[in-house]
């Protein structure tokens, strides 16, 4: 059986775009989908409480899996890793179409698994840690941040609230017009608020 799975974080985000790079990619490799999976949930929820949990229990021996890329799968590394080794002993072929992976139960594939899904974990916790140096930074020099408590008319119309928010969804690599409808506002001054962030981080 050939798998396809997708995943979309929110029900205003179109699985469109996913099920037709996986089409291109099937018609490609000469390969016929049997059955789509598809689901709306937060990539950081465990598998086994969603619609993947119960795909990766029902793959068998020479089963293929395609997904768009590798963070349709999850968020979190262990999650990553988890599904990949279960597919592995499973004799389950993964194809992440983006990252241009075969994974296998191979040795290679194993190291593979573990570079990019450790790279990934790396890559949020570093940009975390250094926006909350640079606020940290900001607040020791005096630097008021955020907007004034009961305030209507403050300088800034996104804090350093948001900036979790907008980290992630540069991450998922969203585009900027994405991210400023998301926090409703202009992208002129999601740009503003960016560039903010970075001075921040350069404090």
């Amino acid at each position: 059986m050939i798998y396809a799975y997708i995943r979309v974080s929110t029900e205003k985000q179109t699985v469109e775009n996913q099920k037709q790079e996986i089409e291109r990619f099937a018609q490609e490799k000469g390969l016929i989908i049997d059955k789509w999976v598809k689901e709306t949930v937060s990539g950081t929820q465990s598998s086994s409480n969603r619609r993947l949990g119960v795909l990766i229990k029902k793959l068998r021996k020479n089963d293929t899996l395609i997904i768009s890329e590798i963070s349709r799968l999850s968020r979190k590394l262990m999650d990553i890793m988890e599904i990949l080794r279960v597919c592995m002993e499973k004799e389950v072929t993964v194809y992440s179409i983006k990252e241009g992976y075969e994974l296998g139960d191979t040795i290679v594939s194993k190291v593979l698994a573990f570079a990019f899904g450790l790279s990934a974990e790396i890559e949020r916790n570093l940009i975390s840690q250094r926006t909350k140096e640079g606020l940290a930074r900001a607040r020791a020099n005096g630097v008021k941040l955020g907007r004034k408590v009961g305030g209507t008319n403050s300088k800034y119309k996104l804090s350093d609230k948001e900036d979790r928010l907008i980290e992630m969804l540069c991450i998922e690599h969203r585009s900027k017009e994405y991210i400023a409808k998301k926090l409703r506002c202009s992208v002129s001054c999601l740009n503003a608020h960016i560039k903010r962030m970075k001075e921040m981080e350069d404090y």
